[in-house]
């Protein structure tokens, strides 16, 4: 429990420093006033309903809605319209799909983020497990692109593919029959079907996927560290269950992580897998029937060699532009090498589970990080009714970013 609470001490600290970044922006209200500000750019993956800003760096922090707002932008960044629009939110979900052709519209109030902006634009809107595109034209009110799946019968899904007729009938420059055929419901190919409209009709165009590119990339870590570990066990098949503590040992840990930095808020989240290699060992002196003529003595051993896979999801909290803290909780998968656990004479099979792993950090540079981990407790001993085992570790961790 101390172990747990000064994780989340650590993180409350860091939390209580780390910098809430503002960027210049704007918004334009009801009147149609547009007002130049310092917007906080959380890379929305999911489409906004309200956003803080300030006026000055100086300023206090402030809240404006959708209510309040027809648009409002980050520079160099992204691009938000408020548009009241028909939305299909039809499940693409097997077990919950519609068995009808048709959308299902209902009206909703959004902001529709900019993809294309020109004579003909291309808008994104994602929330949950919905992704769909808007398109306008001439000054036109936003109509959704009409992608629907459906079911058909016995798992068999046909596909409303609308969109394919409403871009042939409204964008009529540039475009080929065969494009058209081979287009896909997604940004990559829309955008490029927009940017051949836009520069078909001769009209200035912004291209806000060029602006503000999202890019998902991989680091590879090296990972050395210490671990300090204990490890106990429970005979259970006496009178009296019979606990053997072979002590704290500290040793040395390596691993090599890869980690994949997510393309949405700001990277802030990313998912990593650290194979590492970590030993213990351990030993006890045992004495049975103590006092007594029978009395007999030995050294109970413990030699744990393994490799675990640690697989989770780390969140980051950036101080500056070259400072971050990070929190982390991984589901670790442990694979034995050659361990022995030896009592008497008699070896036992070491066969490990799986646990957790919780971790909070800190990294300088995008190179040089320390963590501290806490691990949950680790069985050793999973083949074995009669015996409980207890194995725990807390690792100060170093890393260092080879790309």
């Amino acid at each position: 429990m101390k172990k747990i609470s000064l994780l989340a001490g650590i993180l409350a600290a860091g939390m209580h420093y780390a910098q809430i970044k503002f960027e210049k922006g704007y918004f334009i209200d009801n009147s149609g006033t547009k007002k130049e500000v310092l917007i906080r750019n959380l890379d929305w993956k999911n489409n906004p309903v309200d956003f803080e800003y300030k006026t000055d760096n100086a300023g206090s922090v402030q809240k404006e809605s959708i209510k309040n707002v027809q648009e409002f932008a980050v520079d160099g960044n992204s691009k938000y319209i408020r548009a009241t629009v028909m939305v299909d939110r039809s499940s693409e979900n097997l077990s919950m799909m519609s068995e009808d052709k048709a959308p299902d519209f209902k009206e909703e109030t959004l902001f529709l983020k900019y993809i294309v902006e020109g004579k003909a634009d291309l808008f994104y809107y994602e929330n949950s497990n919905i992704r769909k595109y808007f398109y306008s034209t001439e000054e036109a009110q936003p109509k959704q692109l009409i992608y629907k799946p459906y079911y058909i019968d016995q798992g068999s899904v046909g596909y409303n593919e609308d969109y394919k007729k409403q871009i042939a009938d409204h964008l009529k420059c540039g475009i080929t029959g065969q494009q058209l055929q081979n287009l896909n419901y997604s940004a990559k190919d829309l955008t490029k079907i927009f940017i051949k409209y836009n520069e078909c009709s001769g009209n200035q165009m912004v291209n806000y996927e060029n602006q503000n590119t999202k890019k998902s990339f991989f680091h590879l870590n090296v990972r050395p560290g210490v671990n300090f570990s204990s490890f106990e066990t429970t005979h259970n098949y006496s009178y009296e269950p019979v606990k053997t503590d072979f002590g704290s040992y500290t040793s040395f840990r390596i691993g090599l992580e890869l980690e994949y930095v997510l393309p949405f808020n700001k990277n802030k989240w990313a998912l990593f897998l650290e194979p590492t290699y970590q030993y213990y060992k351990g030993s006890k002196e045992i004495t049975e029937n103590a006092g007594s003529y029978f009395e007999y003595k030995y050294t109970a051993t413990t030699d744990y060699k393994s490799i675990e896979v640690p697989m989770g999801v780390r969140h980051y909290f950036f101080l500056n532009d070259r400072s971050k803290i990070f929190v982390n909780a991984a589901y670790v998968l442990d694979f034995n090498l050659n361990s022995s656990i030896k009592f008497d004479r008699t070896e036992l099979d070491v066969t490990s589970g799986n646990n957790f792993v919780f971790g909070a950090g800190f990294k300088y540079n995008d190179k040089f990080s320390a963590e501290v981990r806490v691990g949950t407790s680790r069985t050793l001993l999973r083949d074995y009714v009669s015996i409980d085992s207890n194995y725990k570790t807390v690792s100060l961790i170093l890393g260092y970013t080879l790309f």
